[in-house]
């Protein structure tokens, strides 16, 4: 016979008043991450989802005590944290897109002798899920679960320029276009024509926009459902990779970008 489950003080437990916090923790992990900016504060959480913000409060402070949401003490908003970083690249790896798209890199590399990378977008960010190093001594080194905007960086810009135009327009209108070097594109307007470009060409280019002295040449992958799914970038440092390689580069990972792509069971109309 099995024997009853008990709260500390000898009473039992109330499957149903757990099953109902582990739901209203899952409805704000899920508000946040789909929240329209980067962070959101508790009264825009309990009005959204209809909860007191005592409710809301309570929850959010428990995830920020298990680190997977990060708390601004300075703005009082809240954002997903290292934790659900980790719990998402998790889940992306058990997916196999890693594996699936480790021969495309690996190819990449050995026809440019650069790094290849492969990203994956997060809501309105993306980090790098997984990389092939250079085999030159002087060679570029990607942080791998580091969240980046998608406004700076081939990477990031081969993302942005393949979502539909409705989330770009809602992305340019929304999000700070921030300055990480001195040539990062800040004005929306010279942004979204970067963007078209991008999409005719097949590839986005960077030189130095996220990454001082950095180099990267990009192309989307998609998802079977046909949305954006990440990105293939070969990066080095800039003196090797604007020198006269960025078509040659930029038609190398948009062929291993659609082949992944393909073999996530997209078809491109």
């Amino acid at each position: 016979m099995r024997a009853e489950e008990s709260t500390a003080n000898g009473t039992p437990a109330d499957d149903g008043q757990t099953s109902s916090g582990v739901e209203r923790a899952l409805q704000v992990i899920f508000a946040v991450a789909a929240a329209k900016e980067p962070d959101i504060g508790v009264s825009e959480l309990a009005r959204s989802l209809g909860l007191s913000k005592a409710v809301v409060h309570r929850v959010v402070r428990t995830l920020v005590a298990a680190d997977f949401f990060s708390f601004d003490e300075r703005t009082r908003r809240y954002r997903l944290g290292p934790g659900a970083v980790s719990v998402g690249l998790a889940a992306m790896a058990q997916m196999e897109v890693p594996r699936i798209a480790q021969p495309y890199l690996e190819r990449l590399v050995a026809h440019t002798k650069e790094t290849a990378t492969l990203s994956v977008r997060y809501g309105t960010q993306r980090m790098y899920l997984t990389q092939v190093l250079s085999p030159q001594e002087i060679r570029m080194s990607v942080q791998l679960g580091r969240l980046y905007p998608l406004h700076a960086g081939g990477s990031s810009k081969a993302i942005l320029a393949a979502m539909e135009a409705e989330e770009i327009r809602g992305y340019l209108s929304s999000q700070p276009l921030e300055a990480l070097t001195g040539i990062t594109i800040q004005d929306p307007v010279r942004l979204a024509d970067e963007l078209e470009t991008i999409r005719q060409r097949g590839y986005a280019v960077s030189l130095g926009e996220r990454q001082q002295g950095a180099a990267s040449v990009a192309a989307a992958v998609h998802e079977a459902t046909g949305r954006v799914y990440g990105s293939i970038s070969v990066c080095g440092p800039v003196s090797r990779l604007s020198v006269g390689n960025i078509e040659e580069y930029g038609r190398l990972v948009h062929e291993a970008a659609t082949e992944v792509s393909r073999q996530l069971g997209y078809r491109s109309s």
